[in-house]
């Protein structure tokens, strides 16, 4: 019963469930040890733009910093997390692999993603700002703190669709998302659909789990959150790559 309330409330607002209290955050340090990510990019979907060969050229010549999400199929509601960094031009894993949830309805086929639809993009994205309703953690990245009125619009139809918003000075949109809950106690946005193109998703982030899948979002424990968003660095224009491996191809 618990559960399908979860679930219901899932439905309804979006990816973390009320009430939800994140474990403290364990201590831990990168492997340092050699990574394939290239491999693992390659290894990857070309059914879209956004992942496959030419993403994984593009993340080698622009990033220096990469986490890797990649499902066993687009029905999967788990899916693998990697950290590397680039290094003497080769690619190191830092972290992981490490098991995410995503969304209730796995994950979608490039450019097939639509609000309300349950699935997380596939593609190559970078990040925006960081968030959280505890106080910074000590992150890189422009850090907001969580208020009672910050709330996200992931309405279609409003004018600040996908965006953050303080509902005290400005309206968003019909049932917007609160952030005022405890699965963002801390959390990363994923630079998805920043042209706000009406219906294609919104809010979607990387934050603490609920220990079930998401409304889109990529989750993960409090002690492994923390230290992917303490090591980011927009200094290292990092990137975060979401998609599908390709059925006969090993992990890297």
């Amino acid at each position: 019963m618990i559960a399908g309330l979860a679930a219901a409330v899932l439905g309804i607002c979006g990816c973390p469930a009320a009430g939800f209290t994140h474990p403290p955050a364990a201590p831990r340090h990168p492997t340092g040890e050699p990574g394939a990510a290239p491999a693992v990019l390659d290894a990857m979907s070309s059914a879209g733009p956004s992942t496959g060969p030419a993403a994984a050229s593009a993340v080698q010549q622009a990033s220096g910093q990469l986490v890797t999400v990649i499902a066993a199929s687009y029905g999967a509601t788990q899916a693998e997390l990697t950290a590397y960094r680039r290094a003497g031009g080769q690619w190191q894993r830092v972290f992981g692999p490490w098991v995410a949830w995503l969304g209730r309805n796995g994950m979608a086929p490039p450019g097939a993603k639509r609000e309300g639809d349950g699935r997380t993009p596939s593609g190559t994205f970078g990040f925006g700002f960081f968030f959280g309703v505890d106080p910074d953690p000590g992150v890189h990245f422009p850090y907001r703190t969580v208020r009672a009125f910050d709330v996200w619009d992931d309405d279609p139809a409003s004018p600040r669709y996908n965006q953050w918003v303080d509902d005290r000075y400005a309206d968003p949109g019909a049932d917007p998302e609160p952030m005022d809950v405890g699965a963002y106690g801390y959390g990363a946005v994923i630079g998805y659909n920043t042209a706000r193109t009406p219906g294609l998703g919104s809010a979607i982030f990387l934050h603490l789990t609920i220990g079930m899948p998401t409304a889109g979002c990529v989750t993960l424990p409090a002690g492994e959150l923390l230290e992917i968003l303490r090591w980011l660095n927009p200094a290292a224009s990092p990137r975060i790559a979401m998609g599908v491996r390709t059925p006969g191809t090993a992990g890297g």
